[in-house]
C-alpha cells in the first residue's frame, strides 16, 4: 500500500508531500490543475521512461520518492525478490522507491537507498502498483499478464507448478540427448579425459580422514622435542629426582593422610578429606599417564618427510581439481565414473532418453489438456461476468472474450494425434478480446481500447478478477471519461467495492464517484510570482467535501450544496449496502 508520495520539481508541482490512506483515495480539481501530474508521478517512481521534459522550469532536477507499507501476500511476494537484489532494507515491513531525473536526461533509481536499474525498479514497481487510465502503463491490456489472470482466477497454479517440475525434467533429459549427439570424435576425448581424472586420483588412494590425521601428526613431530622437554618437566615436578626434597605426587599423598586424620577427629572435614584423597589418586595417575607419554615422544624425520610428501600429493590433488578437500575429490572421481559409464554405454543411454523423452512429452501432453480444458470453461465464465460489468458502465452492447490459441510443433508435447508448443504453463496462447460496438469483430484489448473506455473495460476487469489479482495498490486515470452522473454513481461503487482487497486512487471529475471516497483530496493551480504550481489539500471534513462536490457539480447556491449532500448520503447508503453484501457473502 502506498502510504508516502513526495514530489519535488516535477512538471508544474514543486514540492509537494502526500499521505493516502487504505480503501478509496479520490483526487479532483479543475483540468490543467495537476491531477493527472500526480499519477505521471508515480508512473515514473515505478520505472517508468524519464524525460529531461519532466523536469520543472527552471529546476536541475526532479525527484520522487514514494513509501509503501508491506502486508500479507505481496510482502511473501517482493521479500524473496528484495533479497535477491541485497535490497533488504532493516525493516521488512516498508520498502522505499526513489526516482531522480536530471537536466541531462538521466535518471537514478534506488530501492530502500541501494541505486538499481531501471529493470529491477520495474519489477518491484509492477509488484506493488497497478496503474490504468491515460498512460501506456495499462497492465491488463499487455497480452503476457492474461494467462497468469486468467490461472490465479481458475485456480490453475497448483497444477502449473506440477506442469513446470515435468518440464523442467524434460530439459534436463533434452540436455543430456544433446549432450550425447554431439561429435564421436569428441565423446571419446572427453572419455580419455575422465579415465585419466579417475586414475589420478583413485591411484593416490585417498580416506577422506586421513588428511586431519596426517596434519596433527605432523604437527606432534615437528614440535617433538619441545613435547619431550615439557613431559619430562612435568614428570619431575609430580614424581621427583635425585635433587627434589619431595615430589607432588608424595606430597599430595601426605596431604590426603594428614586430612584424614584430622577428619577422624572433626567430622566436618570429612569431605574435604575425600576431595584430597581423590586428588592424590588423580596426581598419581597424571604422573603415570605423563612418564607412558614422555616414552613415546621422539623425533622421527623419516616419518615427518612422509608425511609432507603424502600432504603435498593430497594438496596437488586438490588445487589440479579445484577441490577443498579428500571428500571432494572423492566425489569429483565418482562423478567422472559415472559421466565415464555413461558415454561408454551412449548408444544404449541415447535410446533410454529418447524412451524417457517420449513418456515425459505424454505426461505434459495430458496435464497441459487438462490445464487448457478448465481455461476454456473457466474463460467462458470469466467473459460473462465481464460483459455484466461492462453492462453496468454503459458498455451493454460491448463482447469480451478470452481468446485461446494453440501452435503445433514437430518437437512438441503429444496430445492425441497432435504435437503441440508448448512451456512451462502449459500449451495455450490466452489473449483478452474486445469487440466496443455491434458489428465490429473481436480484436486484442490492446488495439480496441483507449482513453477512458479502456478505463472502464480495466475496472470491470478488476472487479471479476480482484480475488486473483494480488497487486496492492490500483490507481485509475480517466475512468470516468465520457460517462455521466447515474453512471458515475455505478463506477464510484464499483471503485470502492475493489478496496476490500486493494488500495484504490482514482483521478476523477464526477462528483458522484468523488462521493465515494474514503480520503478526497483536491488538487489546485496557483500563480506565485509570476511562477505556476499544484497545491493538493485533503479535505478532511464534510463542510469541505460538500464544497467541492458543489464545485464540481457546477452548480451555485445552496441548491448546489444540497445536491452535494444527497451526494454524500447516496453513497454512504450504497457503501453500507455493499458491506452488508459483501459480509453476507
Amino acid at each position: 500500500m502506498l502510504e508516502e508520495l513526495r514530489i519535488q520539481n516535477f512538471a508544474i508541482i514543486d514540492r509537494l508531500e502526500l499521505s493516502f490512506a487504505p480503501g478509496l483515495n479520490v483526487i479532483t480539481g479543475e483540468t490543467g490543475a495537476g491531477k493527472s501530474i500526480i499519477v505521471d508521478a508515480v508512473e515514473l517512481l515505478l520505472g517508468g521512461k524519464a524525460d529531461a521534459g519532466m523536469i520543472r522550469s527552471g529546476a536541475e532536477r526532479a525527484t520522487i520518492e514514494g513509501v509503501f507499507a508491506l502486508h500479507g501476500l505481496t510482502r511473501g511476494l517482493l521479500l524473496p525478490m528484495l533479497e535477491r537484489e541485497d535490497l533488504l532494507a532493516d525493516g521488512d515491513d516498508v520498502v522505499t522507491l526513489y526516482r531522480e531525473v536530471r537536466a541531462n536526461g538521466r535518471s537514478i533509481a534506488r530501492v530502500n537507498g541501494v541505486s538499481v536499474n531501471q529493470d529491477v525498479l520495474r519489477e518491484v514497481g509492477d509488484t506493488l502498483v497497478d496503474i490504468h487510465g491515460q498512460s501506456e502503463h495499462l497492465s491488463l491490456l499487455n497480452p503476457r499478464s492474461h494467462l497468469d489472470l486468467l490461472d490465479r482466477y481458475a485456480d490453475l497454479m497448483g497444477m502449473r507448478a506440477a506442469l513446470q517440475t515435468l518440464v523442467d525434467v524434460l530439459h534436463t533429459i533434452r540436455a543430456e540427448i544433446r549432450a550425447l549427439e554431439v561429435d564421436k570424435d569428441a565423446l571419446e576425448r572427453r572419455a580419455e579425459m575422465l579415465r585419466h581424472e579417475i586414475e589420478d586420483i583413485e591411484s593416490a588412494d585417498l580416506d577422506p580422514a586421513e588428511e586431519g590425521d596426517l596434519r596433527a601428526e605432523r604437527t606432534k613431530l615437528s614440535n617433538s622435542e619441545q613435547l619431550a622437554t615439557l613431559a619430562a618437566s612435568i614428570v619431575t615436578l609430580l614424581s621427583g629426582d635425585a635433587a627434589e626434597d619431595l615430589p607432588g605426587v608424595d606430597r599430595m599423598q601426605q596431604v590426603a593422610a594428614a586430612l584424614g586424620k584430622l577428619a577422624a577427629i572433626d567430622t566436618d572435614l570429612r569431605d574435604w578429606a575425600e576431595v584430597a584423597e581423590g586428588i592424590a589418586a588423580q596426581v598419581q595417575d597424571l604422573a603415570v599417564e605423563m612418564a607412558d607419554y614422555a616414552d613415546t615422544v621422539e623425533y622421527n624425520p623419516q616419518r615427518l618427510n612422509d608425511i609432507e610428501e603424502r600432504l603435498e600429493v593430497i594438496n596437488k590433488l586438490k588445487r589440479r581439481y579445484n577441490a577443498d578437500s579428500i571428500t571432494a575429490l572423492l566425489a569429483r572421481a565418482s562423478a567422472a565414473r559415472d559421466a565415464l559409464a555413461g558415454i561408454e554405454n551412449s548408444d544404449e543411454r541415447l535410446e533410454d532418453l529418447r524412451r524417457q523423452e517420449r513418456d515425459k512429452l505424454i505426461h505434459i501432453g495430458d496435464l497441459a489438456n487438462k490445464i487448457s480444458a478448465v481455461r476454456k470453461t473457466v474463460g467462458k465464465q470469466l467473459a460473462k461476468r465481464v460483459m455484466r460489468e461492462l453492462a453496468d458502465l454503459r458498455m451493454e452492447r460491448a463482447e469480451f472474450e478470452i481468446g485461446i490459441e494453440q501452435d503445433d510443433d514437430p518437437d512438441g508435447c503429444i496430445v492425441g494425434e497432435r504435437r503441440l508448443a508448448f512451456d512451462a504453463t502449459g500449451i495455450d496462447k490466452v489473449e483478452m478480446l474486445l469487440s466496443a460496438n455491434p458489428g465490429e469483430a473481436l480484436r486484442p484489448l490492446a488495439k480496441v481500447a483507449s482513453g477512458g473506455e479502456a478505463a472502464r473495460i480495466m475496472l470491470a476487469l478488476k472487479r471479476v478478477l480482484t480475488a486473483a489479482d494480488h497487486t496492492p495498490t490500483l490507481i485509475f486515470d480517466e475512468v470516468d471519461q465520457g460517462i455521466g452522473g447515474r453512471i458515475g454513481t455505478v463506477v464510484g461503487e464499483k471503485l470502492w467495492t475493489l478496496t476490500h482487497g486493494h488500495q484504490v486512487m482514482v483521478v476523477t471529475h464526477l462528483p458522484q464517484l468523488a462521493g465515494f471516497a474514503d480520503r478526497h483530496y483536491h488538487v489546485k493551480k496557483i500563480a506565485q510570482a509570476d511562477r505556476t504550481s499544484t497545491q493538493v489539500t485533503m479535505l478532511d471534513n464534510e463542510a469541505d467535501r460538500i464544497s467541492e462536490l458543489a464545485a464540481m457539480l457546477g452548480t451555485i447556491g445552496e441548491s448546489g450544496m444540497a445536491s452535494a449532500r444527497d451526494i454524500l448520503t447516496e453513497a454512504a447508503a450504497r457503501k453500507i449496502a455493499a458491506q452488508g453484501a459483501a459480509t453476507e457473502g
